[in-house]
């Protein structure tokens, strides 16, 4: 029994170290993750395929959380392969998007489909088992498992306002050479700022997420000691919005089609690479069934 899913990564609006409070939007790329059921009951393996070196412990636990939902762990075991289109370790989400697409995965090559909420809750806690989050990033993976746009409560794994980013923007990401494993954050760091992040989770909730973005964005950079130009230079070249994802080091910029050639440029001599992709309003999917 064989199936593949894939979710998509996201862009933070408000990250939810700070408060337990975030928003996040799916943007359009994939981690694909095909599940193999095995009769070797018991075992699960995991592999990433495109960065070998990493940890594959969080999809094998996804595998095994929905596995003994399911009740099936004394009779199967399960090969997980991810494959992804999003950076990892950089602040786009990618460990949510692969615990998505593995759960969505492993209930499809058992023949079932999950409720979203399930899926979701199996996958943060996961996430939290592993120890690749601190807050268990549930608006990351709302908005990765949902697509769209999710404003959420962490802590009680709310969904409190649901938005949609036009289509037709364009998301523009900066992605440094280095990386960052959330859970190496210290939180200390950012804790001083849960006012103003407050005041960020707030415009968001009033729909201003723009502001939002931007103003979180510079609030983690100086708080985490990213470079706070690499936002500053896109707002300058058009950009609507403009901030550090996650918890960096990338930084994302939604501008319209207009101007995306003009915050392209401005990055130009930034070390790195750029990445230019949309908002997804599609989250979500099983690609292939058994």
């Amino acid at each position: 029994m064989r199936a593949v899913a894939s979710a998509c990564g996201s862009a933070t609006v408000v990250n939810a170290i700070a408060t337990g409070k975030g928003a996040a939007f799916a943007v359009d790329l994939r981690v694909r993750a095909e599940v193999e059921l095995t009769a070797q009951a018991g075992r699960i393996r995991g592999q990433i395929l495109d960065e070998p070196s990493e940890d594959p412990r969080l999809i094998e636990i996804c595998a095994r959380k929905v596995l003994e939902h399911l009740g099936l762990e004394r009779t199967l075991g399960a090969v997980v392969r991810t494959s992804s289109e999003v950076p990892i370790a950089v602040g786009l989400s990618s460990s949510s998007a692969a615990a998505n697409a593995t759960v969505l995965a492993t209930f499809a090559a058992a023949g079932r489909r999950p409720k979203p909420k399930t899926a979701i809750n199996l996958g943060v806690d996961a996430a939290l088992e592993a120890g690749v989050t601190i807050t268990g990033a549930f608006d990351d993976a709302a908005a990765s498992f949902l697509g769209g746009g999710v404003v959420t409560d962490n802590y009680g794994r709310r969904v409190l306002r649901r938005f949609e980013l036009d289509p037709r923007l364009r998301v523009i990401i900066h992605v440094p050479p280095a990386k960052l494993h959330t859970a190496d954050v210290d939180r200390s760091r950012v804790e001083p700022l849960a006012k103003l992040v407050e005041l960020a989770h707030r415009l968001a909730m009033s729909g201003d997420v723009m502001r939002a973005l931007t103003l979180n964005g510079l609030l983690y950079s100086c708080a985490l000691g990213h470079d706070h130009g690499t936002a500053l230079e896109a707002l300058r070249a058009g950009a609507l919005a403009a901030g550090l994802t996650g918890t960096g080091p990338a930084v994302v910029a939604i501008a319209k089609p207009s101007d995306a050639e003009r915050v392209m440029e401005a990055w130009r001599g930034r070390p790195g690479k750029v990445i230019v992709t949309k908002p997804s309003s599609e989250g979500a999917r099983i690609e292939v069934k058994p």
